[in-house]
């Protein structure tokens, strides 16, 4: 099992790129939010790799953080989607935003990513939403944002409680995720406190 290759970029395609290392090309598939993160040509990159093992050929798929792997991973074991649907969901969707998706049980969202049906989106929350945490989309996987203080864990009851109010408020959940993580929030502060901040965001 290839765990990560660390190499220079040599060519970018529009589902994939290829890293030189030890004079072999390692063509790899990965997700258009890699695409969008990628180095310049000729850079030094790491690639974090899932491969896959068939008759027919070897597959390496790629992304540029563990997170990022582990969520591919997460929907691999979803029954119905392998690694092509699983990287076309990570296309459309952010970890992240997928995350908040499963915890909102936002099927449409899901759907939208090429070859995945509405029943298969249903499939997906059903399956990953005791996978999956409020804490996840907060700091991304558990690393939070630079900047974003990790308090106590009792504070993320005030968190939850502020992104609760903002989606009655008629944002998305998605939408109120990322304006409580970009919130420096410190363990002193109440949900009104994380809310008021919030919405300076949004505004």
């Amino acid at each position: 099992m290839i765990s990560y290759i660390r190499g220079i970029l040599s060519e970018v395609s529009e589902d994939g790129i290829v890293v030189e290392t030890g004079n072999i090309g390692y063509e790899i598939r990965v997700p258009v939010s890699v695409l969008e993160k990628l180095p310049s040509l000729g850079s030094e990159i790491k690639i974090y790799t899932y491969m896959q093992v068939r008759e027919d050929g070897i597959s390496l798929f790629g992304f540029l953080g563990k997170a990022d792997l582990a969520m591919f991973r997460q929907l691999l074991g979803v029954n119905g989607i392998g690694p092509k649907g699983a990287l076309g969901v990570l296309s459309v969707l952010s970890p992240d935003s997928l995350r908040m998706a499963i915890i909102s049980g936002d099927a449409k969202a899901i759907a939208k990513a090429p070859g995945i049906g509405s029943k298969t989106a249903q499939r997906v929350i059903l399956d990953l939403k005791d996978k999956v945490s409020l804490e996840e989309v907060l700091y991304g996987g558990g690393t939070p944002e630079i900047g974003a203080a990790v308090p106590e864990a009792a504070a993320i009851g005030p968190e939850k409680e502020a992104i609760e109010a903002l989606t009655a408020l008629g944002y998305s959940p998605m939408e109120a995720a990322r304006a409580v993580r970009r919130v420096e929030i410190t363990s002193e502060m109440t949900a009104e406190d994380i809310l008021k901040q919030s919405l300076k965001q949004l505004i």
